[in-house]
C-alpha cells in the first residue's frame, strides 16, 4: 500500500477491476463498502454483512438523495467507507466512466471526513483479472487458476478538495485515479 495513511473517517472512491478488489481494499484498510442491493448468491450477501456492508438500489433513482445521506452517515465513523463510481467491474485495461449520484455523500458528510481516491493496481495483470463479459463463476475460476504470483498495489492517493459539486468530484477522483495507473504503467515493464 502506498500513500498517506487512511483516517478512520474516510470516503474512498476506487476504481473497480474484480471482485478481488473487496478482498484486497477491504483486506488491507478495514473499509465497508457501498454494494448493490442484489449480490446473487446468499453466501455472498452473508459474508458483506459481515463488514458493515452499506447497500443501494441502482434503479431507485429517487433515491439517491437517502442513499447518500446513508453514505455520509456510514463515512462519520470510525470505519471507512468505499464506492465504486464505476457502477460495475471493468476489463482491466482502462477505467469506466464514473457515476456521480452517490459522491453526494461528500456534501453531507461531516467536516472531519476526507474524500481519498484509491488506485487500485495489478500492473499487466490487470487485463488478467478483469471480470468483464463472463459470468462469476467463471471468473473466479479464471483467477485462481491463474499461474504465478498476481502484482497488485493500492495507490491511497491524497484527499479531495470537497467544496465542489458531485460531477466535479467524480471527475477528480477518475483523474488522479487515471494518472496514478497510467504512471505506474509506464514504470513497470512488461
Amino acid at each position: 500500500m502506498e500513500g498517506p495513511p487512511l483516517k478512520p473517517q474516510s470516503l474512498l472512491i476506487s476504481n473497480h477491476v474484480s471482485w478481488l478488489d473487496i478482498l484486497v481494499l477491504g483486506g488491507s484498510t478495514g473499509t465497508a463498502f457501498v454494494s448493490k442491493d442484489n449480490l446473487g448468491h446468499g453466501l455472498i450477501h452473508w459474508l458483506a454483512d459481515q463488514n458493515a456492508t452499506l447497500y443501494v438500489r441502482r434503479d431507485d433513482r429517487k433515491g439517491s438523495k437517502g442513499q447518500a445521506l446513508a453514505i455520509a452517515e456510514a463515512a462519520d465513523r470510525d470505519q471507512p467507507i468505499a464506492l465504486f463510481p464505476e457502477g460495475t467491474t471493468g476489463p482491466g485495461d482502462h477505467l469506466l466512466p464514473f457515476r456521480s449520484s452517490l459522491l453526494e455523500a461528500a456534501s453531507y458528510a461531516s467536516p472531519q471526513v476526507e474524500v481519498r481516491p484509491v488506485a487500485l493496481d495489478y500492473g499487466a495483470a490487470a487485463t488478467d483479472v478483469g471480470w468483464h463479459g463472463e459470468s462469476g463463476k467463471e471468473n473466479v475460476l479464471r483467477i485462481l487458476g491463474r499461474k504465478g504470483i498476481l502484482p497488485m498495489t493500492i495507490h491511497l492517493l491524497e484527499p479531495l478538495d470537497r467544496s465542489s459539486d458531485r460531477k466535479v468530484l467524480a471527475s477528480a477522483a477518475r483523474e488522479a485515479i487515471a494518472e496514478t495507473l497510467a504512471s505506474s504503467r509506464a514504470a513497470t515493464p512488461l
